[in-house]
């Protein structure tokens, strides 16, 4: 059934749904499969849900987050409301400047959202909810069978899929669980000196002062991860020197689309920067000529328009100090 559909007896249908939750009769719908191209020429999965799953997984998450949400860390910025991944990017800015990290840890977690384990995910939503019929919903929708592009129907045994709206807080309970607090109460409890952590979703990034505490971290992070199902993606995980003591534009690192690295301003400051990261410069860019190559017949004010939208969109995003060049005079060059 459409939206449209769906729409024409809004009050029955919305009824119906109803007493079926209360009857306990409600069953989750096959999730359909989609991909989505991804920059590195590969393909993200998405995982859609039918309607009626969608409004109840909505009223769920609602719910989750109104529990949650005073439960997270502070630096854990994706998926909430008032944060942002521009935020994630100006706290770790911040911090690497102002807080005397030396080292940095940044890491990947390889498939994330394809390899949170159920049992675990349940346990640690009951440590908040003593309501079995709610985390029986959740149980439905991670069991849900998954309708592939060929027909083939997928019933999952890890994971929950990308594109489900209870999905993004989903994982971050799973997270805030499995490294946050892990984070916050032993790591920091064991280490030498000052630490920190800046999590968007399961892209995150560590601060260090001692190497000693870097390399103990990075050691201890895939047999953390491990226990949860999951695993650290090696070649996107690394130790590095970051200090204002040894400045290099080879000590530079990407996060979140922007690349960071210290600098030395007019003044003989030095600054940690961030600018656009080469390959998402070149990505946007390339998105640009091809709608401009596939629109130019348009009328001249429509042409604009619309050029106008997908370019306030890109500096909405990379629009912060010391970005200029990416956004001026490197972005009309990479374009022509």
């Amino acid at each position: 059934m459409t939206s449209a559909e769906y729409r024409k007896n809004l009050h029955a249908n919305i009824q119906d749904l109803v007493e079926r939750l209360k009857r306990k009769s409600y069953r989750a719908k096959l999730v359909r499969r989609s991909y989505i191209p991804k920059e590195n020429g590969k393909e993200r999965p998405l995982g859609i849900p039918a309607l009626e799953d969608k409004l109840v997984q909505l009223g769920c998450t609602r719910i989750l987050t109104a529990i949650y949400e005073q439960e997270f860390i502070q630096s854990s910025h994706g998926y909430r409301l008032g944060h942002s991944a521009r935020d994630a990017v100006g706290e770790l800015a911040f911090n690497l400047q102002y807080r005397g990290y030396e080292y940095i840890v940044e890491a990947d977690i390889r498939g994330f959202f394809d390899n949170m384990d159920h049992d675990w995910l349940l346990k640690m939503l009951a440590l908040r909810i003593d309501d079995g019929a709610f985390l029986n919903l959740i149980r439905k929708w991670l069991k849900a069978g998954i309708l592939e592009t060929d027909g083939q129907v997928i019933h999952p045994e890890t994971g929950t899929p990308q594109g489900g709206i209870v999905s993004p807080v989903l994982a971050n309970v799973y997270l805030h669980y499995a490294l946050d607090l892990w984070f916050d109460r032993v790591v920091k409890k064991h280490s030498g000196g000052r630490v920190c952590i800046c999590r968007y979703a399961d892209d995150f990034v560590c601060g260090f002062r001692y190497e000693e505490d870097a390399v103990k971290f990075y050691e201890e992070l895939p047999k953390r991860l491990r226990k949860f199902g999951l695993a650290v993606a090696p070649e996107k995980t690394r130790i590095m020197r970051f200090s204002r003591f040894h400045p290099s534009m080879k000590r530079r690192f990407t996060f979140l689309g922007f690349e960071l690295y210290w600098w030395k301003d007019k003044k003989g400051i030095l600054r940690v920067k961030r600018r656009t990261a080469r390959k998402k410069l070149q990505g946007a860019c390339k998105r640009i000529k091809e709608w401009v190559k596939e629109n130019r017949h348009l009328p001249d004010r429509d042409f604009i328009d619309g050029l106008n939208k997908r370019l306030l969109g890109h500096y909405n995003y990379y629009g912060v100090r010391w970005n200029e060049k990416s956004l001026g005079s490197g972005l009309i060059k990479e374009i022509q």
